[in-house]
């Protein structure tokens, strides 16, 4: 699946990402650095009913919000980890096994933790100013 959209769209984006999420909790999101990753997974987090502010992780390396409900959701950035074994050690397999959405930036550096049924999302910004998501 596509998506592309501009800024100004992103809303009108981030519903619909949620709505082809279906029962799937763990998104890896690749991108260059400035692609808009953290920008659309704020936008999904607002979807999904997260009234708390939603910022990059990437000096904590994970930031849990609260959405709709009560329900955790978990946002990575592993963009500062040198080793996987730092993944190890903060605990992520707890994260990504919670059943719990979980949505990751820089998966690469880490894709040996990931669970097999992980999806793996890229944006990328496009010449035109718009973003194009493809899962």
């Amino acid at each position: 699946m596509e998506i592309i959209f501009k800024e100004e769209d992103i809303k009108q984006a981030a519903k619909q990402f949620v709505e082809t999420m279906g029962e799937n909790t763990v998104f890896a999101f690749y991108g260059k650095m400035g692609a808009g990753k953290t920008t659309f997974i704020k936008a999904v987090c607002e979807e999904l009913g997260v009234a708390d502010t939603v910022t990059s992780p990437t000096f904590a390396i994970v930031n849990e919000y609260e959405a709709a409900g009560g329900r955790p959701i978990y946002h990575f950035d592993f963009y500062r980890i040198k080793k996987v074994s730092e993944a190890y050690d903060m605990g992520c397999e707890e994260y990504f096994y919670s059943g719990h959405p979980c949505f990751i930036e820089w998966p690469e550096l880490i894709e040996e933790v990931l669970p097999e049924e992980t999806v793996n999302v890229t944006i990328e910004a496009l010449s035109n100013g718009e973003r194009r998501l493809v899962l």
